[in-house]
């Protein structure tokens, strides 16, 4: 692989936005699908996402070429090892973390990096939200008498806030949980 080839997802993201304007008008729109649905890119086959993307699997290729990848199996081993990362154990990222503490860098290490995580995290969330579902969803609450919030686990605590910010709201809701489990 070239050197000027996006071996990360963020250099990758970047370099498709960087490029947008001067692509083709169908890999312009695979570039866009990319962007919006990264973990489809990760996962699906060559004609499942062109299928979803609304353009043919050669397209895929074409795509990858363009960004300098020898082909699109390439490509979505960037979109591969962003999840990777991505869902890195729980221990993991603790264990990162202590080792930065140890470095120097002591308890605020530790911290930055749950904000850094949280941020991170939250800009994912932002950018994989279609609107047009959100809306729906909005619209569904909308009209419920009372909102059911489960949660398991890690979700616990982003589920706990929002039965909480409900109830502030004045919106009958019930929270479903298990912290443990």
């Amino acid at each position: 692989m070239d050197e000027r080839v996006p071996r990360d997802f963020e250099t990758l993201r970047a370099t498709i936005l960087e490029r947008r304007a001067s692509l083709p008008k169908r890999i312009a729109q695979i570039a866009a699908y990319a962007l919006d649905n990264p973990d489809d890119i990760a996962f699906g086959t060559a004609a499942s996402i062109a299928a979803s993307a609304g353009v043919q699997p050669s397209t895929l290729i074409r795509f990858a070429q363009q960004l300098g990848f020898d082909g699109f199996t390439s490509l979505q081993q960037v979109f591969r090892e962003r999840l990777r990362e991505r869902n890195s154990s729980y221990d993991e990222r603790l264990a990162a973390l202590r080792a930065k503490a140890e470095e120097g860098g002591g308890y605020r290490a530790i911290f930055d990096g749950f904000v850094a995580a949280a941020s991170t995290s939250l800009s994912d969330i932002s950018r994989a939200l279609n609107d047009a579902h959100f809306e729906e969803a909005v619209a569904l609450l909308a009209k419920a008498e009372t909102i059911y919030v489960l949660a398991k686990r890690r979700s616990y605590p982003v589920a706990s806030y929002i039965a909480y910010a409900l109830g502030k709201l004045k919106i009958r809701n019930q929270l479903i949980e298990s912290a443990a489990a």
